[in-house]
This record gives C-alpha cells, sequence and structure tokens, in this order.
C-alpha cells in the first residue's frame, strides 16, 4: 500500500462517525458553534410585542432594519438618530415605537437600481434563536420588501448558517427580555 492506503481505514472511520445518527442529529442544530437557520426567520426586539420576520442573506454585509420618520441630530455634541419601527408583525396599521439612538457611522449602499444611499447605523438588540445579540443596521426604508429585517454577513459570522432550502428553523424569542 502506497501513502494513500493507509489513510483509508481512518477516513472509512471519519465517514461512520459523521454519519452516524447520533452526529447527524447533533449536527442538525448546532455547526462548530454556529446555529443552522433558513433563509427567512423570525426574531424579536426587547421592548416590542409579537415577532418580526427576517431575511438571511449573506449577499449582504450589512444588517438593515425598516425605520420611518428617521432624523439625525446632535445631543451633547454626538451625532444621533431618531427613527420609529414598527412594532410587533410589520404592517402599514402597526403601532410605531419611537427610538433614540446613537448613530455609530454612515454608510454607503447601493441599491438594486445601482444608485447609493447614505445610511445611519445604529445598535439595536434583538432575539434571535433564543439568545440576544446586539446588531448593528442600517436604517432604512424597507416598506418595497417583503421582510421588514436583513441579517447580513456582519451579524451572520459566528452566530449562523444559512440552509437556503428550509425556513424558520430558529426560536425566535428569548427566555427574559434584555
Amino acid at each position: 500500500m502506497g501513502g494513500h492506503g493507509r489513510c483509508l481505514p481512518l477516513m472509512l472511520l471519519l465517514n461512520a462517525l459523521l454519519l452516524s445518527p447520533g452526529a447527524f442529529a447533533e449536527n442538525k442544530t448546532r455547526a462548530h458553534g454556529k446555529v443552522i437557520a433558513g433563509w427567512v426567520e423570525s426574531i424579536s426586539l426587547p421592548g416590542r410585542v409579537g415577532i418580526t420576520k427576517a431575511k438571511l442573506d449573506s449577499g449582504a454585509k450589512t444588517s438593515s432594519i425598516h425605520a420611518e420618520n428617521i432624523q439625525n441630530f446632535r445631543r451633547q455634541g454626538e451625532r444621533w438618530v431618531r427613527f420609529d419601527l414598527p412594532v410587533g408583525e410589520w404592517t402599514k396599521k402597526a403601532k410605531r415605537r419611537r427610538y433614540e439612538k446613537k448613530r455609530l457611522r454612515k454608510v454607503r449602499i447601493k441599491n438594486h437600481d445601482g444608485n447609493h444611499d447614505r445610511r445611519a447605523i445604529v445598535s439595536l438588540a434583538i432575539c434571535f434563536d433564543g439568545r440576544f445579540h446586539d446588531v448593528e443596521f442600517s436604517l432604512a426604508d424597507r416598506s418595497e420588501f417583503i421582510y421588514p429585517v436583513l441579517l447580513g454577513r456582519e451579524f451572520l459570522a459566528g452566530v449562523a448558517v444559512i440552509d437556503p432550502m428550509q425556513t424558520f428553523l430558529t426560536q425566535s424569542s428569548c427566555p427574559t427580555e434584555k
């Protein structure tokens, strides 16, 4: 046997372990510390009633959330932003909740039509898969999109792997509010 022949028994053992029912069941929910999530999941924001649907998009770097009445202002010399988010499930008739957050920075986002928008970035806590995460969101009018929240690569790294054939694999609420 050459060098490759000695590896064959080890490869067969590894394949048997990886394909065993117990190993597969364990990997069904977690992969390398990351949850396996569908391309659409439900999330919640602390203090909001109900859940919101989010599209998981590895093609987008920055996460984005539908915000209305976005106003930049200064507070004690720092840049802040005031905005409204729909409460609970996203509809045009949903009640709105006003937020005031320190603006972390502005980003230039390329739209599908080729034009660019300058958007404020804020940090918001969300509940994703039963755990709280602080996520940097660009504030945008997403009324033309199906989902009010887009979770991009910066959030997904270290948190989730996307199964593009599945939806709603994760838990949308957290045990206690942050």
